[in-house]
């Protein structure tokens, strides 16, 4: 992660128009990975050109309605804060997809639509709301790490799911929770708010407060609560 984190030391290293896949339910944040199968030509094409490019993409969420897991042309809303990455894995599957792994630099505004011919959508974008998540680990201190520990045991727990703690006691504390926020099975709405969290000890809290929540309602999360 170090080259990663050498490569982007502020908004100057990045591009100021970036292409975004639209993506319901899911987030990117600093430092993490998020996993992708890529099978749409837009998507396919798209990656061609980032690949090609500086290997920078953003991922940002559908802002409104149910519909479909990422909307086809380019006139539905999108959610005003996403998450730039760059694709630091590659793997081209013989049924034709494309399986990457796009580990995130930093979370950005979408200020406006770049008209291009391009099926897929591109964004001019802006930085200056979100220079803390250049810094590695910036807010680490702040969170209550064997709490937040004490509240993944206790969903798990209810769940009746495993989790490797070995793994867990070994991470950094910035990236158990944004990786923990990834994984989360929430909706839209509390996805989004674990992206739009302004630190990394408010991303920890609404973490645990969404499994009190979940808990106390008996649900699977995969609803949406928050309004």
């Amino acid at each position: 992660m170090s080259t990663l984190t050498e490569r982007y030391r502020g908004p100057a290293d990045l591009p100021q128009q970036i292409p975004f896949f639209p993506l319901r339910r899911a987030i990117l944040l600093p430092r993490a990975g998020l996993p992708l199968n890529v099978f749409e030509p837009r998507y396919l094409a798209m990656l061609e050109d980032v690949m090609s490019g500086p290997r920078v993409l953003g991922i940002v969420q559908p802002a409104t309605g149910d519909g479909e897991e990422s909307p086809a042309g380019k006139v539905a809303e999108l959610r005003r804060v996403g998450c730039v990455g760059r694709v630091t894995a590659y793997q081209e599957l013989d049924d034709g997809r494309l399986a990457i792994v796009l580990t995130g630099i930093t979370r950005c505004m979408l200020t406006s639509e770049v008209a291009t011919a391009n099926l897929y959508r591109t964004f001019t974008v802006g930085f200056e709301r979100f220079l803390a998540d250049f810094i590695v680990g910036e807010g680490e201190d702040d969170v209550d790490r064997q709490t937040l520990l004490a509240a993944l045991k206790t969903y798990l727990k209810a769940r009746q799911q495993r989790a490797d703690w070995s793994a867990i006691s070994k991470a950094g504390t910035e990236a158990l929770v944004n990786m923990l926020a990834i994984a989360s099975p929430y909706g839209p709405e509390e996805k989004q708010a674990l992206l739009e969290a302004p630190t990394l000890k408010a991303r920890a809290e609404v973490l645990m407060a969404l499994a009190e929540m979940e808990l106390a309602a008996g649900t699977d999360g995969s609803g949406s609560r928050l309004q």
